[in-house]
């Protein structure tokens, strides 16, 4: 009987080292996953302002060829 304690004790150390290893890795996916979303939200940001920037160089353009003098 006295050599099952050891084991149970192994046992539950290693249960509880698996318990805490797994709930570290599920928050540092949750973290990644916070970052990515940030990532993707500047990158469509980004892409919105280069074509609103193409549009305003676009009417530079025009404006300047309606004002140049003849």
């Amino acid at each position: 009987m006295s050599e099952y304690i050891p084991a149970l004790i192994s046992l539950l150390g290693s249960f509880l080292g698996v318990l805490a290893s797994q709930r570290l890795t599920q928050f540092r996916l949750e973290r990644l996953e916070q970052k990515v979303d940030q990532h993707n939200k500047v990158v469509e940001r980004t892409y919105k302002l280069e074509g609103q920037m193409t549009e305003a160089m676009h009417d530079i353009k025009d404006l300047k060829a309606y004002h140049k003098p003849q």
